[in-house]
């Protein structure tokens, strides 16, 4: 798409054969992708192309540009991520993008290989497990699509939830790929009726597909008898040496090994090349050379098996005649220039003089939205410019487009403004400034995805407390079959809880996940807390309206719009913003510039630019003449946000100063006198800041860092500032979204979930600990005037461990940190490794939440087996904050030490190396986290007593009837009918499932919803049995009893009763009409009913009387 224009400009005409002969050219990073793709169709072989990329970041963003350029697919050859050699096999979307990308090159498409892919050596497409194709109408036997799985290295589990897993339900198969959406397969006999993708987390469908293509897991067909023999002689060996494992955990880690003895079989990417004459191209070389020389001294520092992996000389001469397109500037004989697209907009008709320019200067002008609807709706906005709404297919069939305004909707990540062509290519992105979203009160809501409980997880019973889940139990009695959830509560107490009353039962999650103590059955402990709690709700709950409705009703300063000073400050960033980023400065910017007192959280991992957002939020405050407040919690932040600060704000008129114990006396009178004077602009401090004495001249922002780690006095002045002045939060740790919704109250949250552009992956090695790995990864960090981190995290033998360090590197200045050591000892040694008077820190996990140091990027971990994955990952989290390459280490003793856990734990680890994995590789350990800290001191005592569900259930129902809203409560109803009705082993076979299964039944409150779960049910896992079905009917006679407003409703030896019910005369009257057998006791508020012999059920029986009840307005009368 656009490839036209500059197809056919003179310039790129003349360049080409030089570009062909493997000449250099340049392009800026936004422009390079558009140029690439130009070339590429230009000079279009049957081979195909292999585009080289630095990383596999890189190579994704280059892979999803080219396609968008190109109108097709463009594949992604990542690196395997792992060492041969290690027991550690790649993650299974690796195993599947490899071949998804080597089956496109074989039918000689384009695809963009990772530099590092180029060095490694691989079994031939034709030797790996042949991928599984389907769609709707394909006659495949049901037991050999299952045996085609297994074959392809998918495990059988009881609930598909991660990549490389599968679980068979009747004609049901739930796949969820190596590549792409999980997928629910639905078979008629032996032929695929049915392809829709499904919501892990759900397990609801969702869209229908027209073809799946399921890759392999695993790198090797098991039936090639080369393999199977090798993996036999690893198990032999291991067996022999008497491996204390499992036979399924040993096969697996065999099979790691054995592929690495069938090297004889290897090919290389550059061979696939050479041999179907494919073309290779690389964009941005200065960085892919460098990736190369790293992953190659990688290799041999590993003393990695020479044979399944190629030289880097071999590779640098095969790249010597490829097109080679520079992202950075220098004397190229051929140039390729654009400019990125400047708009400041909110709307499009906000933008409609800056795009009538450019159309009245020739240039034609797309606009590219995400989506169709968007494109429509924006033409009706403008004023007088007249644009033309058009697709991609158009655009590609009707040639080159005359001069005008175009908006379509297309996946476009990046735009650019080529004044040779006369073309611009306009993301929305781009165009728009977000727009001031509404600003509302939201009351929370009841957390359901919490309930995933096993057997001796802690629960909490709504009426007994808190107690320990035994597990599920299916019994029979008086040949009534029921499921009962087997609570164990304290001594010996235990209850059977029914399945209509599974709703009261939630998952215990307290303030900082601890263990609870377990209540007794009868004792008043339980009723104590649970209203201690709630009193302590309603006053929470009266505070978060107070404050939200004082918000509004403050008058704050409405910031002027944005000014020179703030464009030259946002030209300087050194990166460039992602969507996430570029949004929350955008709402940042709304919120000051409305009149009300902004309170927004800015939430984030390690990495993703929150700083960057608090200081274009602090320039604003300055460019309007106010001061800001940058509050941290600990004098190391201070000093790091010091510099960080002065930093970006060189040669711009703004001035920043920072008041801790490392000035003097003297030093801190000066700065305050000056900060009351109105001299300077920003001031950086810990709690200090919160003194009375701190007397600024003109406050208008106040910026708080990690706010939760602040006391209770302090939170209390922030409060008063709140109603006072702008307030930015920041927070290092990802925020349940459930949670988030409870407090968006007294909150406005911006989540950044991508980290800045331009910053390299973290390059992480998984292996056994060896002196020289050690020593090499040290000396390459020194040689290149870095840093390193060695985390070992045992107090007792750190000091042996930093004069191993001492021995093992001698030239290596190194320094050691513990939590044990005296606060200002610490920050002694912190801020001198900073200020990079120290090569190697030798330190204990307390690095995991500690600044920010650029010239850090190599951690080594001693025995990263022992450590957590959520922690393994905050603490890599602490190198690769620089655009310098990083690497970690994660070491461990040996192959014998590491467990089936630790390892998967590991390979989780290596497979998220991108810079903001942290949401997805950490949030169940931080949403308990996050608990009790987010709410604050005084309430988190009340979480830990009654449970985070709880909790938070009672905080929405205080706030809705604070508002005037009337709180749904299900009356009590008993319903006793002498049916089975359990969920059968054979349709749910997964525990967890089955219960929540029963809680969402017995928690449904209208028919709609009820009604919703049937088909959620029969959508996971096939048409309800009859048991299950009279689940679901009992409840749906519980939901119309409560509607009669009756208490109970009980059958027995063909006689209905329902009793608690108000019967008017005439509402009597008519239904003896229609059923003679009737009868209704007025004194008694019961009425009768005699069954007449029929072969319908007796539920659709007792359903239908109570509906002729509704019908007869038995409630109304």
């Amino acid at each position: 798409m656009f490839t036209q224009y500059l197809a056919h400009d003179p310039g790129f005409e003349d360049a080409l054969p030089r570009l062909s002969r493997g000449g250099g050219a340049y392009a800026p990073s936004f422009y390079a992708p558009y140029v690439l793709a130009t070339a590429l169709g230009a000079l279009e072989g049957a081979g195909g192309w292999v585009v080289v990329s630095p990383n596999g970041d890189d190579a994704t963003r280059l892979a999803a540009d080219l396609a968008f350029f190109l109108g097709r697919d463009v594949p992604v050859l990542p690196a395997r991520g792992v060492l041969y050699g290690t027991d550690v096999a790649p993650a299974p979307h690796i195993i599947g993008e490899r071949q998804e990308a080597l089956a496109a090159l074989r039918a000689g498409g384009v695809i963009v290989a990772e530099a590092a892919a180029l060095l490694e050596r691989f079994m031939p497409l034709e030797l790996q497990p042949q991928a599984l194709a389907l769609a709707p109408g394909d006659e495949v036997s049901f037991d050999d699509a299952v045996a085609r799985l297994v074959a392809l290295g998918y495990e059988r589990v009881e609930q598909a939830r991660t990549r490389g897993e599968f679980a068979v339900r009747g004609g049901l198969i739930d796949v969820y790929p190596a590549l792409g959406d999980p997928v629910r397969i639905d078979f008629w006999g032996d032929e695929v009726e049915s392809l829709r993708t499904f919501s892990v987390y759900s397990q609801r469908s969702t869209d229908s597909l027209a073809r799946v293509v399921v890759y392999a897991a695993v790198e090797a067909d098991a039936q090639l008898p080369e393999y199977r023999a090798a993996l036999q002689n690893v198990i032999s060996l291991w067996e022999r040496e008497g491996r204390e494992e499992t036979p399924d955990e040993m096969y697996e880690r065999a099979g790691v090994r054995a592929l690495g003895m069938l090297s004889g079989q290897f090919t290389t990417l550059l061979e696939r090349t050479s041999a179907q004459a494919t073309r290779l191209a690389v964009c941005d070389p200065d960085e892919v050379y460098r990736s190369l020389a790293d992953f190659d001294a990688e290799v041999r520092v590993a003393s990695a098996d020479a044979r399944l992996y190629l030289g880097l000389g071999e590779v640098r001469a095969a790249l010597a005649g490829a097109l080679q397109l520079d992202v950075v500037q220098r004397d190229q004989k051929v140039q390729f220039a654009a400019s990125r697209p400047q708009f400041a907009a909110r709307d499009v008709s906000g933008a409609e003089r800056d795009l009538m320019r450019m159309v009245r200067d020739g240039y034609r002008v797309f606009v590219v939205f995400r989506h169709a609807g968007e494109a429509e709706r924006a033409t009706y906005r403008l004023r007088t410019l007249q644009a033309e709404v058009v697709t991609p297919e158009q655009l590609e069939r009707g040639g080159e487009a005359a001069e005008g305004l175009y908006f379509l909707a297309a996946p476009l990540r990046e735009g650019f403004v080529a004044a040779d062509l006369k073309l611009a290519v306009v993301s929305e992105r781009a165009l728009f400034r977000g727009a001031p979203k509404e600003r509302r009160l939201v009351a929370g809501t009841r957390l359901t995805s919490f309930f995933d409980v096993r057997p001796n997880d802690y629960v909490v019973h709504e009426d007994h407390g808190l107690a320990r889940f035994a597990g599920i139990e299916t019994r029979t009695v008086a040949g009534i079959t029921r499921d009962y959830l087997l609570l164990e509560f304290k001594g010996d107490d235990r209850v059977f809880v029914p399945h209509d009353q599974i709703g009261k039962v939630s998952r215990y999650i307290g303030a900082a996940g601890g263990t609870p103590v377990l209540d007794r059955l009868g004792g008043t402990h339980w009723q104590t807390v649970r209203t201690r709690a709630r009193k302590a709700v309603v006053e929470m709950a009266g505070e978060l309206l107070q404050l939200y409705a004082a918000r509004q009703a403050t008058p704050g300063f409405a910031f002027p719009s944005d000014g020179d000073l703030t464009r030259r400050l946002e030209d300087a960033f050194p990166y460039e913003e992602t969507e996430d980023q570029a949004e929350a400065i955008d709402e940042v910017k709304n919120d000051m510039e409305s009149p009300h007192p902004m309170d927004r959280l800015i939430c984030g991992d390690v990495g993703y630019g929150k700083t960057e957002v608090a200081l274009r939020a602090a320039f604003k405050a300055a460019e309007a003449g106010k001061q800001t407040l940058v509050l941290v919690p600990t004098t190391i932040l201070a000093e790091q946000h010091l510099m960080t600060f002065r930093e970006r704000y060189a040669d711009l008129p703004v001035k920043v100063e920072m008041v801790s114990r490392f000035r003097t006396a003297a030093e801190q009178r000066r700065i305050l006198a000056d900060f009351g004077g109105g001299k300077l602009d920003v001031l950086i401090g810990t709690h200090r800041l919160l003194s009375t004495d701190v007397q600024p001249k003109e406050l208008g922002l106040v910026i708080v860092d990690e706010e939760q780690r602040f006391g209770v006095r302090q939170k209390e002045r922030l409060r008063t500032l709140k109603l006072q002045v702008d307030v930015l939060s920041l927070s290092a740790t990802p925020i349940p979204r459930t949670l988030q919704m409870s407090l968006t109250g007294i909150r406005d949250v911006s989540v950044i979930e991508t980290p800045p552009r331009g910053r390299h992956e973290i390059h992480t090695y998984i292996g056994e600990h060896r002196d020289a790995l050690v020593r090499a990864a040290i000396e390459k960090e020194i040689a290149r005037e870095g840093q390193a981190f060695f985390l070992h995290n045992r107090v007792e033998t750190i000091q042996q461990v930093a004069e191993y360090v001492r021995e093992l590197v001698p030239a290596a200045r190194v320094a050691v940190a513990h939590g044990q050591m005296a606060e200002k000892e610490l920050e002694r040694v912190m801020l001198s490794f900073l200020a990079g008077e120290a090569d190697v820190l030798v330190s204990t996990a307390i690095i995991e939440s500690g600044i920010d140091i650029p010239s850090a990027n190599t951690l080594i971990v001693d025995r990263a087996d022992m450590l957590g994955l959520a922690q393994l990952y905050q603490i890599r989290g602490r190198i690769g904050r620089s655009e310098a390459r990083a690497y970690a280490y994660l070491l461990y003793p040996s192959e014998e030490t590491l467990t089936k856990e630790a390892a998967a734990r590991l390979t989780t680890l290596s497979d998220h190396t991108e810079l903001g994995a942290g949401f997805r590789i950490a949030m169940a350990d931080l949403e308990i986290r996050g608990a009790g800290s987010l709410l604050g001191d005084e309430q988190s005592g009340h979480v830990a007593a009654v449970g985070f569900e709880m909790y938070a259930q009672m905080l929405e129902d205080a706030v809705q009837e604070m508002q005037g809203a009337q709180v749904a409560v299900l009356a009590p109803v008993r319903v006793d009918i002498p049916v089975t009705a359990y969920v059968p082993p054979e349709y749910i076979a997964y525990e967890a499932t089955k219960i929540d299964a029963h809680r969402r039944i017995a928690r449904a409150t209208t028919l709609k919803e009820l009604g919703d779960v049937r088909a959620e049910l029969g959508d996971r896992f096939g048409a309800p049995p009859e048991p299950v079905e009279n689940l679901l009917s009992l409840q749906a006679i519980k939901l119309k009893t409560t509607e009669l407003s009756a208490s109970a409703v009980s059958y027995r030896s063909g006689r209905l009763q329902v009793d608690g019910l108000d019967l008017g005369d005439a509402a009597a009257a008519r239904l003896r009409a229609d059923h003679p057998r009737l009868t209704y006791f007025k004194q008694k508020r019961a009425l009768i009913v005699h069954r007449a012999e029929s072969d319908e059920s007796i539920l659709r029986w007792v359903e239908s009387l109570l509906d002729a009840m509704i019908d007869a307005g038995v409630s109304r009368d």
